[in-house]
């Protein structure tokens, strides 16, 4: 038999895939079965004959050209900026993924440059961007306080804006000096067992304004006429 003759006989088309050449036998076999009506044992061994010559000439065909391999799809987490005031206090973030889902992010408390957090199917990567304001390094948060010529001689008590909230410091003269302030324990709250950070008050000097410039002369005049 050739494989043109079994071809005709299972009816299957050149070119024909394994998936065609198994259902095309399975019909034809079915049909010439001895046991069905109609059926005949000689036509049914050249079914089987043609359909293992045709099986056969298939494994045989010039193998495809493989694949390139295909790009990698293992990509590392996504990044998820967040301010310090979030690292600080946490709270509810919306976004949008790259799938265009809308996702709700609940942020703990106290969260560090380099933590990951999942969020649907995502791991994010957490990125503490600082604000202008202040900035987050490691476990402490820093903060810029510009202050007037007369504190920055004198010190005092000045009001600062924290993320978590404003609050009362003391400026020492030698912390003037300094130019730094730093509160024990009121940087990033503890959490998962990393220690709560340290508050650095980075001190800056402001021109002062002509008000408090003519205070400073009049004081001086006063004590040269003293």
């Amino acid at each position: 038999m050739t494989i043109d003759q079994a071809r005709a006989l299972l009816g299957t088309a050149l070119g024909a895939d394994p998936e065609a050449l198994q259902a095309a036998f399975r019909q034809a076999v079915k049909q010439a079965h001895p046991d069905r009506s109609g059926g005949d044992a000689v036509r049914f061994h050249r079914v089987v004959e043609a359909y293992r010559l045709l099986r056969a000439d298939l494994s045989v065909l010039p193998a495809a050209a493989p694949a390139p391999p295909a790009p990698s799809t293992e990509v590392g987490p996504a990044r998820l900026s967040i301010s310090p005031a979030q690292a600080v206090l946490g709270g509810e973030l919306h976004l949008i993924d790259e799938a265009g889902r809308r996702l709700r992010i609940q942020l703990p408390p106290g969260l560090r440059g380099g933590d990951r957090l999942r969020a649907g199917e995502t791991v994010y990567d957490i990125l503490i961007a600082g604000d202008g304001a202040s900035v987050v390094r490691g476990d402490d948060l820093w903060i810029t306080l510009c202050l007037t010529p007369s504190l920055m001689d004198d010190g005092g008590r000045v009001p600062l804006e924290t993320p978590a909230g404003p609050r009362l410091i003391w400026v020492s003269r030698a912390a003037a000096a300094r130019g730094l302030v730093r509160l024990r324990g009121e940087g990033l709250p503890a959490a998962r067992g990393r220690p709560a950070g340290d508050l650095f008050v980075r001190l800056e000097t402001r021109p002062a304004a002509d008000s408090e410039v003519r205070q400073r002369l009049r004081r001086f005049a006063a004590a040269w006429a003293a």
